[in-house]
């Protein structure tokens, strides 16, 4: 059991039942007659739905211990992702809803570090930041302001505004959580 005040942003937690993530934590001081709270940022890893929760700084939660382990990335269909592990070539999927926003970056042979409970995969730590290459973007318009953006698709789809320097065949930095450019990748 953990206190509600001892709780860090990446722990895994059992509340009614359901396995959470902590997302965020924020520590509010009470005034007056106002007691402090602990507001919590929660991610639901089974069905992948979000929620902000507040506790009293005594409350006492389940900490669950997760295990960390390097998978590379296999396929995606409807239902699931898959994973596998490179030493035992045991393989384990994680429902997509679970997952999130990051499905949308993952690629064949990317290595990804899972989290399991109890042999069963729940999630996943995905990098903040991962390098891209541009399928097609237009032509940069010349004399124009280097902060004049404009729209590029990248090889998996996804299209983000860059600056007007940057090519067709280039890769580039993106941030996996705001899907936005960060710098182009020196060659």
């Amino acid at each position: 059991m953990i206190l509600a005040s001892e709780v860090k942003a990446g722990a895994a937690l059992m509340l009614d039942n359901r396995l959470y993530k902590v997302l965020e934590v924020v520590r509010h001081a009470g005034s007056g007659q106002m007691h402090g709270f602990i507001e919590l940022k929660l991610h639901d890893l089974r069905y992948g739905h979000f929620a902000d929760r507040r506790f009293k700084h005594s409350d006492r939660f389940e900490e669950v211990d997760l295990r960390k382990r390097p998978m590379d990335f296999l396929y995606a269909d409807d239902m699931q992702s898959y994973f596998m592990d490179p030493d035992s070539f045991e393989q384990v999927g994680i429902a997509q809803a679970s997952l999130g926003e990051v499905r949308k970056f993952l690629r064949e042979g990317m290595r990804i570090t899972v989290e399991l409970l109890n042999d069963e995969a729940v999630s996943v730590q995905f990098p903040k930041v991962i390098d891209l290459k541009i399928a097609s973007t237009g032509t940069g318009l010349r004399g124009e302001h280097d902060n004049t953006l404009k729209s590029a698709r990248l090889e998996n789809g996804l299209e983000i505004l860059v600056p007007q320097f940057v090519e067709t065949g280039d890769v580039v930095r993106v941030d996996t959580e705001k899907v936005k450019y960060i710098d182009r990748v020196k060659r």
